[in-house]
């Protein structure tokens, strides 16, 4: 499984030192022989999130992209192939160095992964410490969001109900000692009961007062139950999916302070100001952050995207509540639209010397998606005033000059909008188009694509400025990502084209 899977025993790790984004990206040196404490095992932690980005790759796949036409004033860079190879679903391998690419998400998680085993065969060893449970608890949830990541995008998806016997991906729980060690993928249904196995013995150790410090890029019991609410939501046990979900939103009113304050705080900001607040740990709707090499900051420029199209159907254009969204993109230049929600940060390999990395934060679990993973779970078990509670505490914080009696959604709102007298269909339909407006340039869509099977299309302009249209529907083989093709060393069979 390529150079991932051949240095199981990191060459080197991440150290978070403090909360300063500024040196998020340091390296310290091999920690296999310096791993002889909690406090060593708690700086390895902090490599067990993949430390590269799926935007990049799930958002051009998805339908909250489109053509924006040529532009002749810029070369394109390597980043911006990998990008364009997502829009028209052509799989990209150029190596582990292109960020943004899917070769290099499979490499990176790996990685994380092995720093995962490597902190749990330390604890393992040390059975009488029980200062250790906490980080135990925490590599077993990194293990198992990590392996959750890869399934889903490198596999087809989980069904719930059926037999779920594809391929899936290596579950690896041994930190690597072999130079060429061989993998088998098993099954998708194999991969997900592992994760549930993980998640079940790793949450309840998870203890928020282990971390002073940065506590948003390691797993809290916030974040470890959205992430669980998350699986279950893929896994279709959606009385899960509400038991955790309630252990981070006791109520409306405590629900409402953790979601994004859109039409409040966020209103007045300029872009600038926006990009700042998005990713920043403080917001309390950000539960789970992570960094990435990528140059997702300056994706607007591209000519695969976020456009004034999608801008204006999504976003500006008329919505189900009747009122108007408080987020709105900026325009670059026509048709180039910035998301504002990503600002690009530098890390420089030796100060003063103008080299180095660029990096993007990346709020991998969030609120704002918890809540309407428990709106859907509601309205799966047919409690359809809990969905349309959950649905309109979310919007309240959303349209601007919300007003419940005039904004907030009923079965009613919903029949006439869209059409559909079935009630769980409609409110399904509600979430899934509120969540593709609010995870704009954030990657999530492609999630909610592959679970409900839907059809993605995509615009081709012509150097006229004809379109045309290309689909990728549910039984393409195409909605399965590529492995690194260095995997079939490992044993690995690639996904079928």
């Amino acid at each position: 499984m390529m150079k991932t899977l051949k240095y199981y025993t990191l060459a080197a790790v991440m150290i978070i030192a403090g909360t300063s984004c500024k040196k998020f990206l340091e390296t310290s040196p091999d920690l296999r022989t310096q791993l002889n404490s909690k406090e060593k095992v708690a700086q390895l932690l902090v490599s067990a999130y993949p430390k590269a980005e799926y935007l990049s790759f799930t958002e051009n796949s998805s339908d909250n992209a489109e053509d924006k036409g040529p532009r002749t004033d810029y070369s394109p860079v390597s980043t911006e192939l990998s990008w364009t190879s997502a829009y028209f679903w052509r799989d990209f391998q150029n190596g582990v160095e292109i960020s943004g690419s899917t070769d290099d998400y499979w490499n990176k998680t790996y990685l994380a992964i092995a720093a995962a085993n490597t902190a749990l065969q330390y604890i393992d060893k040390h059975p009488g410490e029980t200062d250790l449970l906490p980080y135990k608890g925490e590599a077993l949830m990194a293990r198992a969001y990590a392996h959750f990541m890869l399934v889903s995008l490198y596999a087809k998806v989980y069904k719930p109900g059926q037999a779920n016997d594809s391929p899936g991906v290596p579950f690896v729980t041994d930190p690597e000692i072999e130079v060429s060690p061989q993998y088998k993928r098993g099954t998708v249904a194999e991969v997900y009961a592992k994760i549930e196995r993980d998640l079940t013995e790793g949450l309840p150790l998870i203890n928020n007062s282990v971390y002073k410090t940065a506590q948003k890029y390691h797993f809290s019991l916030n974040s470890a139950n959205a992430f669980a609410a998350r699986f279950y939501l893929f896994k279709g046990n959606y009385d899960k999916v509400i038991e955790h979900s309630g252990k981070v939103l006791l109520d409306n009113a405590q629900a409402k302070g953790m979601l994004r304050p859109w039409n409040s705080t966020y209103l007045p900001y300029i872009a600038a100001a926006l990009r700042t607040a998005f990713t920043q740990s403080s917001q309390n709707s950000n539960l789970l952050m992570g960094e990435a090499n990528s140059i997702w900051g300056r994706n607007f420029y591209i000519r695969y995207g976020l456009g004034k199209v999608i801008s204006n159907t999504i976003l500006l254009g008329p919505n189900i509540t009747g009122g108007n969204y408080s987020y709105k993109p900026t325009p670059y230049v026509e048709p180039y639209y910035d998301s504002c929600k990503f600002s690009e940060l530098f890390f420089e390999s030796k100060i003063g010397s103008g080299f180095g990395q660029p990096y993007i934060m990346v709020p991998l679990l969030t609120s704002d998606e918890l809540i309407m993973n428990r709106a859907e779970a509601y309205a799966s078990k047919d409690q359809y005033d809990l969905a349309l509670q959950d649905i309109n505490t979310f919007l309240s914080t959303r349209i601007t000059n919300y007003n419940s009696s005039t904004h907030g959604i009923t079965l009613e709102k919903i029949s006439a909008y869209y059409g559909i007298t079935d009630p769980k269909a409609g409110l399904i339909k509600t979430i899934l188009d509120l969540k593709r407006a609010e995870f704009i340039s954030e990657g999530l869509r492609w999630f909610d694509i592959i679970r409900h099977d839907l059809t993605v299309k995509h615009s081709v302009l012509d150097e006229n400025g004809a379109s045309t249209t290309i689909e990728l529907k549910a039984d393409d083989p195409r909605r399965v990502f590529q492995l690194p093709i260095p995997a079939t060393k490992a044993g690995l069979t690639l996904n079928p084209r």
